[in-house]
């Protein structure tokens, strides 16, 4: 099989069936037979590889995952429902009572009330440390730190950190190194290039790329992946056989949209730039960015996220939401479609006010998920509104 991205997601497929379809089928079934007891006995005691129930595995989703795995340079994955699911049952199946995470701040909101709300009550302890301050970061090791965990781009405000860097202080310290690779997809960044142990995904994102179905995945080693396995299949967060099916037709054009939606973005950001009453643009491959030259170096694209902050703080934000006309108003991103979301009340409306603003999340930061309309039409639309 080719080693080229773009082959490698339309080409690896699974064994075609006795009907000889081109296309892979869909495999809508609960569970497989066996032909006889032996069969059955030695496939539920894993000396034989197969099927067994699709809590477990199933055509449809070995296919995605395989496809994940070959995209980050992994050994194993396991497909989930979310990509919360895939989060939390990450955590869940490395982490013990007493265990202790330490995680960039910047990160998705609900994994944040995990990390502040639901862990503790497990007596796991998660400390933080800020995106611009990885020099600290090594200060709030303990003695039974077990995770380092990040996400790059970040969530909303599109900060980059140095996976290399931090991968280096994992190693040194002997943490299993998670990152959060959502923003970016597998063709634009590889982490596990740059040390990471496990690579978590919204699937829901750029990777079904259509807002069609919910999904998530977390790819590594074998060994990380045999316990996060054993823990999803006794707890049963799995991805459906459709929507794996979905997704996995969508890794085949993930290349080409990834291109057209980061060259619309970077057109976006440059646009922002100009306006007046916008004081901050944040875009991964934009000049400005203060970690523009990480970007460049981990990444192969900027990515299709854009944030920005208005003039005028949360009434304008408002008004500029209230009189966009084309782009969508949605908590979603990744979609074909421009997204505008305000994230202090939407994605991370739940955290106190300190806890946004110390992620940079200001009452008028607008994100701007970029989709793949003609981007003469997304500028003339965010113009008219910001005009407004």
């Amino acid at each position: 099989m080719s080693k080229h991205f773009e082959t490698a997601a339309i080409r690896n497929q699974t064994e075609r069936t006795q009907f000889s379809e081109h296309s892979t089928p869909l495999y809508l079934t609960s569970s497989f037979v066996f032909d006889d007891a032996e069969e059955m006995r030695a496939s539920f005691a894993e000396e034989k590889e197969r099927n067994l129930y699709s809590r477990f595995s199933n055509p449809n989703t070995t296919e995605f995952v395989d496809k994940i795995v070959s995209m980050e340079g992994a050994e194993a994955g396991y497909a989930f429902a979310t990509g919360m699911s895939a989060i939390f049952s990450t955590f869940a199946a490395l982490l013990s009572a007493g265990d202790h995470v330490v995680s960039c701040r910047s990160v998705f909101g609900s994994t944040h009330s995990m990390f502040t709300k639901f862990l503790p009550k497990w007596n796991i302890e998660t400390s933080y440390f800020k995106v611009d301050e990885v020099d600290l970061l090594e200060s709030l090791i303990q003695p039974n730190t077990k995770i380092l965990y990040i996400e790059t781009p970040t969530n909303p405000a599109v900060d980059i950190l140095d996976l290399e860097l931090i991968g280096q202080i994992a190693k040194k310290h002997k943490l299993i190194y998670i990152v959060d690779n959502c923003f970016a997809t597998p063709y634009v960044q590889k982490p596990i290039k740059f040390g990471a142990d496990l690579v978590i995904h919204s699937a829901t994102k750029l990777i079904d790329g259509q807002g069609r179905v919910l999904g998530g995945v977390t790819v590594g080693s074998k060994e990380l992946m045999r316990e996060i396995y054993l823990f999803a299949r006794n707890t049963g967060p799995a991805m459906s056989p459709f929507n794996a099916w979905v997704l996995s037709k969508s890794l085949e054009t993930l290349s080409i949209r990834v291109e057209k939606h980061a060259e619309n973005a970077l057109k976006v950001a440059e646009f922002l730039e100009t306006q007046e009453n916008v004081t901050m643009v944040k875009y991964p491959f934009l000049k400005s960015h203060p970690q523009y030259a990480i970007a460049k170096n981990q990444m192969k694209l900027g990515g299709n996220i854009v944030a920005f902050e208005i003039k005028g703080g949360i009434a304008a934000g408002r008004t500029f939401l209230d009189t966009i006309k084309m782009c969508s108003l949605s908590a979603n991103l990744g979609d074909t479609r421009t997204i505008v979301t305000h994230p202090s009340s939407t994605t991370h409306g739940r955290l106190s006010e300190e806890d946004r603003l110390a992620v940079g999340i200001t009452k008028g930061l607008v994100r701007v998920s970029v989709g793949l309309e003609n981007v003469a039409d997304i500028i003339e639309d965010l113009e008219q509104a910001l005009n407004s």
